[in-house]
């Protein structure tokens, strides 16, 4: 490990080498390749694109964590992987407010900035691990180019100015929305206790009364507007006590056979994908914080008039 610090490239000796390859043809990007230390995190280029019409490059930031984000944020695994998507939502926020200020001009995919993709779901990704040591967040990055020339000082705006930005804003604690942090990391709490209440009241899934269900669209995962929350009978009622939400009421579906029964446009499918996605955490303000499925529940559909 001493050794791999030792040599360790610096800020000057990436910029000596963006000078050297600037308006030289793309593949002496190549030359790149590498970890470098950048004032207070390191930078990882592990990959670089042959093309500027090819996948973007990776690379990764790596920052300190001790006496960073507090440690009681992502002590249980749930709470980890809350906290991770977190501070992933935020590395898209981040990357929404530069690319909404231009700049990425070039050929192909210059001077764009990616990472993993978020929806609706809370789910374990790659995309940042955190820990008591560091944080690693992993990126996609088209290095910039004019044609097939290197573009070098555009480049070294994303290396030396956007970079330390989104360090400074999403990865340094006292600049993130703590509380919203807190909140979400919370509401994981609350969903790992109906995970494991189910398993005692031989549940197979729980939608809370209140649980926004429809969709804004068939191509969007958003709630719906205005829509009717749901509402259990009182025959399937059941209730829990959560570590931080407190009481909540809802439908309660046992192990077994359960009909749901109904006319057309009355919410079955809109209920059964609910159910179905019920094995995912979702964020809050989803309509679906509270409705929980058994982890290993699957579904399986048959053709019209197949048994």
């Amino acid at each position: 490990m001493e050794r791999k610090r030792n040599h360790m490239k610096t800020a000057e000796d990436l910029k000596k080498m963006l000078r050297q390859i600037d308006h030289k043809g793309y593949k002496a990007y190549k030359e790149l390749k590498g970890t470098y230390r950048l004032g207070t995190y390191i930078l990882c280029i592990d990959s670089v694109q042959g093309d500027p019409f090819a996948t973007p490059s990776r690379v990764r930031l790596l920052v300190n964590n001790k006496g960073n984000f507090d440690e009681t944020l992502f002590d249980k695994k749930w709470r980890k992987t809350a906290a991770e998507d977190e501070i992933l939502r935020n590395v898209h926020r981040f990357l929404k407010k530069q690319r909404g200020k231009g700049g990425h001009a070039g050929s192909g995919k210059s001077g764009q900035v990616f990472v993993c993709k978020v929806g609706q779901e809370v789910m374990e990704r790659t995309a940042v691990l955190l820990s008591k040591e560091q944080i690693e967040v992993r990126l996609e990055v088209g290095f910039p180019a004019y044609g097939r020339t290197i573009a070098a000082g555009e480049l070294e705006k994303i290396l030396f100015q956007m970079f330390p930005a989104l360090v400074k804003e999403v990865f340094t604690y006292q600049n993130t929305d703590k509380a919203h942090m807190k909140c979400a990391v919370e509401l994981s709490d609350d969903q790992q206790f109906l995970r494991e209440e189910l398993k005692k009241n031989d549940l197979a899934a729980f939608v809370a009364d209140g649980s926004i269900l429809p969709r804004e669209s068939g191509i969007s995962d958003l709630p719906l507007k205005n829509a009717v929350k749901c509402k259990s009978p009182d025959s399937l009622n059941v209730s829990f006590t959560l570590p931080h939400h407190g009481t909540i009421t809802g439908l309660g579906i046992k192990n077994g056979v359960t009909v749901i029964a109904g006319g057309g446009y009355h919410g079955k499918s809109t209920l059964l994908k609910a159910i179905q996605n019920g094995v995912y955490n979702h964020i809050l303000g989803d309509g679906r914080e509270f409705v929980i499925t058994d982890a290993s529940a699957v579904k399986l559909r048959a053709d019209a008039g197949r048994c």
